[in-house]
């Protein structure tokens, strides 16, 4: 091949460690090898595996580099020797592998873009746990964080990719039989990594991955060839809501028919009318977007005044393969003004689209009075008020003339009449005025005598026309009116119903600003809405909050702006308002403003909450000095004035005594005085941890050192395996030594504290465990609480802020600090700390282990020295 172009990118994709996909990649390049490819293994790791090894006889392998490293030597992969040898592709093996230090590359996969760059095809493997965006869920499942991983990134830009997969029960037994790993391992790996929990969950992870990434290609190759029909190559249920209240059951429906089918999904869809206030209750919108986001699918809000097309073309953009449709709300006689959105989807969806029609309680019960219009009829009213207005009265007198019935002038008048009132009651005033006038012709042309003639001989007849005409406009005028005082009604019913939720919410403070603007934007249908305020009247605008897709900086740029006092505004933008929908934007934006103050007010009284918990540990503060202070102080003062006394003749063991509790007491003081300002620098929020990586061994042995008589006192269990941890020293070694003292003082003299850590996942744990009274539960976070001692707590025991100070600094480092009841009775405190990323420095490098060798794995604790 040229090596202008990119090489191409093959990854075999496995389940889990030992399903094959090393194997699966050396059968591909024997058959490449036959078919006349100059294939290469540029790097195949076969982990003593027996068949694997079998695999490689045959291909060529280009011989790996070399590297020392701290005293071991490491073979990676030779960019450099497969750039030279260009072949027409290469095997690379473990995409996720990180390279020794002072490699080409610091990952494989950085190494695999420099051969696809130089035009040389991969075939590459990679395991699913070993996704980065996948790595806290597997963590999560199988309790091993992955070190190694590769930005899913990488494997989506890849030209093909195959998943090996095998079920749990046949990789453990090709487990059990030896055919992954050796046999000293097999009992660990079995009932660590391998269990069969384990290998279901990250086999479903691989099988939705590379599902998501087949609908991600079925719609790219759509798009590019402008497939607008829909595939069903993965059930999509389309759910059709009116914001009426049979939207739940056909939420839950939809919900039930994706279950049905193994990755269904679920779109729920409203589509509102572009010229005005929405017809649906927004309360009940609210219910239903969170019932169907419960449920699992996604809710979406479109602008249409077709609503069987809108719902169509959102339906085939998704590419789904069933719309789901509540039975008409309508009555019998609202038929006769068209079939009704259901029977139109359903006869315009083709054969692509399955439509089920859902029934539900609320079937023939009316569609209720129509919201949010105004007083304006829709336009297809208004045409077939006009069509009643002009074509009834024409149609009727064709009927009458040529059917030659005489009914009498009265008769015919009536009948004319009842054309008029429909055009009213259809169309509103225009069409029956007319109709009025159009029907007058009418009747004095074909059924006034003269016939034929647009004279009329008897005066009688001449006054029947004039009240025919006048009856008629009064008549119109009447049902106009009517019909104008129903759907101003309806749209008052609509505005308070929206109103009244919306104070409500707003009272309640289940709202927040950004919620509240976008159900302004949803309401009115409009692109982008914003809070807009300034602080002065020449001061710039600045943006308190907006939802849309649209920014906006001034009110003037805005196609609806709506003024809340001298200094704060609300804009939008889409399309203009009509003024009538102004009222209820004006109640929109107050209502917004008031959100704004109260947030605004919970944050000062949160600041003022944190000043008052100030105020209150200053008031402690004063209590803890005038007593636990003095308190040494006062010892410390009398051995000095002893010793100062001329008087007495004290001997040297009586001088010692003295200077020991002098010097006892400047201990117990340095120690207060030490958690007074650590406990104000923790209030006042001044403390900045300085992270760094260091072992955990290192730091607690030094935070012993205060304890009393460590050696008797302190069993020390911290194995120099662990991990290291990602700590400030200085405050880490603080928060040990005030826990493992609090545990001293009140652990029995015969049972020394227990001090030991472990791993758990990518945290280390640190326990301090007593076989003292022990902590009731309603008690265990009160313990934690400034100037806190628990019950009868010793003399001298402090003013109780060491485990305050311990779960401050703890925090501040970004860990955590509880307390657990010890088995057998006492106290166990857990310190939880994050474990460092890199390596350790008296380890290997991640690189030369395999996920499958690290989870196999199983390390005990080590006994470690006593304090």
């Amino acid at each position: 091949m040229g090596r202008g172009t990119r090489g191409k990118l093959r990854i075999y994709l496995g389940s889990a460690p030992g399903v094959g996909k090393t194997y699966a990649m050396l059968s591909e390049a024997h058959r490449r090898v036959e078919r006349g490819t100059d294939c290469v293994v540029a790097f195949v790791e076969h982990h003593d595996r027996p068949r694997t090894e079998v695999m490689l006889h045959g291909l060529e392998q280009i011989p790996r580099k070399e590297l020392a490293y701290r005293g071991t030597v490491f073979h990676e992969m030779d960019v450099d020797a497969v750039l030279l040898r260009a072949p027409a592709v290469a095997l690379v093996d473990e995409l996720a592998h990180t390279n020794v230090p002072g490699s080409r590359n610091a990952k494989r996969w950085q190494d695999v873009e420099e051969l696809l760059g130089a035009g040389i095809d991969v075939i590459s493997t990679v395991n699913i746990q070993h996704l980065e965006s996948l790595g806290d869920v597997v963590d999560s499942i199988t309790g091993v964080r992955q070190r190694e991983t590769v930005p899913d990134e990488v494997v989506r830009r890849a030209d093909q990719i195959e998943l090996v997969d095998m079920s749990p029960q046949s990789l453990r037994r090709r487990m059990a039989h030896g055919n992954i790993y050796k046999s000293d391992k097999v009992d660990a790996a079995l009932s660590n990594y391998f269990r069969p929990g384990n290998l279901t969950a990250l086999r479903e992870l691989a099988l939705l991955w590379v599902a998501d990434r087949a609908d991600e290609y079925l719609q790219e190759y759509r798009g590019e060839h402008n497939i607008r029909s829909t595939w069903q190559a993965r059930e999509r249920i389309v759910v059709g809501l009116t914001g009426g209240p049979e939207g739940r059951t056909l939420i839950r429906r939809a919900a039930r028919l994706a279950e049905k089918g193994a990755g269904g999904e679920v779109l729920a869809v409203y589509i509102a009318r572009s010229d005005g206030l929405t017809a649906a209750s927004p309360k009940e919108l609210a219910v239903q977007r969170t019932l169907v986001e419960d449920l699992g699918g996604t809710f979406h809000h479109v602008i249409g005044d077709d609503i069987p097309a809108a719902l169509l073309e959102f339906a085939r953009g998704v590419n789904a393969t069933q719309i789901v449709l509540g039975s008409s709300r309508r009555k019998t006689w609202q038929y006769m003004f068209g079939p009704g959105v259901g029977a139109t989807v359903a006869r315009e969806s083709g054969p692509d689209l399955d439509v089920h029609i859902v029934t539900h309680d609320e079937v023939a019960k009316g569609r209720g009075l129509p919201v949010a219009r105004g007083a304006r009829l829709g336009r297809s009213r208004i045409v077939w008020g006009w069509l009643t207005g002009i074509g009834g009265p024409a149609l009727l007198a064709l009927v009458l003339t040529h059917t030659h019935s005489d009914l009498g002038l009265a008769n015919d008048m009536l009948l004319f009449l009842s054309l008029t009132v429909a055009a009213a009651l259809v169309g509103g005033l225009l069409p029956a005025l007319a109709s009025a006038a159009f029907g007058s012709l009418l009747l004095n042309y074909f059924f006034t005598p003269p016939l034929h003639l647009w004279t009329v001989a008897d005066p009688r007849n001449i006054v029947a026309i004039v009240i025919f005409v006048g009856v008629a406009v009064s008549v119109a005028s009447v049902v106009d009116l009517a019909a104008r005082r129903t759907h101003q009604a309806a749209r008052l019913r609509a505005e308070s119903e929206i109103l009244a939720f919306l104070a409500g919410s707003v009272l309640r403070g289940d709202t927040s600003l950004e919620a509240l603007l976008e159900r302004v934007r949803e309401t009115f249908a409009m692109e982008s809405v914003a809070l807009l305020e300034r602080e002065g009247d020449t001061a710039p605008w600045t943006c308190a909050a907006s939802v849309g897709t649209q920014s906006l900086g001034r009110p003037e740029d805005a196609d609806v702006d709506m003024p809340v006092g001298d200094h704060l505004a609300l804009a939008l933008t889409g399309r203009v308002l009509p003024a009538e929908d102004r009222r209820v934007l004006a109640a929109f934006a107050a209502q917004a403003a008031v959100v704004l103050d109260r947030q605004r007010l919970q944050s000062e009284a949160d600041q003022a909450r944190a000043l008052a918990e100030g105020n209150r540990i200053r008031t402690a503060l004063l209590a803890a000095v005038s007593h636990d202070l003095r308190t040494p102080l006062a010892g410390i003062k009398a051995s000095v004035s002893s010793l100062r006394s001329e008087d007495v003749d004290w001997s040297p063991e009586d001088q010692a005594e003295l200077l020991a509790g002098i010097e006892e007491g400047s201990d117990r003081l340095d120690h207060l005085v030490g958690n007074l300002l650590d406990m104000s620098r923790l209030q006042t929020g001044t403390v900045t941890p300085l992270i760094r990586e260091i072992d955990l061994d290192e730091v607690v042995p030094m935070a012993l050192v205060g304890v009393p008589d460590p050696d008797l006192n302190v069993d020390l269990d911290v194995p120099e395996t662990l991990p290291m941890v990602s700590v400030d020293k200085g405050l880490l070694e603080r928060a040990v030594a005030n826990v493992v003292e609090n545990a001293v003082k009140y652990s029995p003299p015969d049972k020394p504290v227990l001090v030991s850590a472990s791993t758990l996942g990518d945290r280390v744990e640190l326990r301090v465990v007593d076989r003292g009274p022990g902590v009731p539960d309603e008690a265990k976070d009160r313990i934690f609480e400034p100037f806190q001692r628990y019950g009868d707590a010793p003399r001298g025991a402090g003013v109780g802020l060491g485990l305050a100070v311990a779960r401050g600094f703890t925090e501040a480092m970004g860990g955590t600090l509880g307390a657990e009841d010890t088995p057998g009775g006492g106290l166990t405190m857990v310190l939880t700390l994050r474990a460092a990323t890199r390596t350790t420095p008296d380890t290997a490098p991640e690189a030369v282990r395999t996920a499958g060798q690290a989870a196999g794995q199983a390390t005990g604790p080590q006994r470690g020295r006593h304090a």
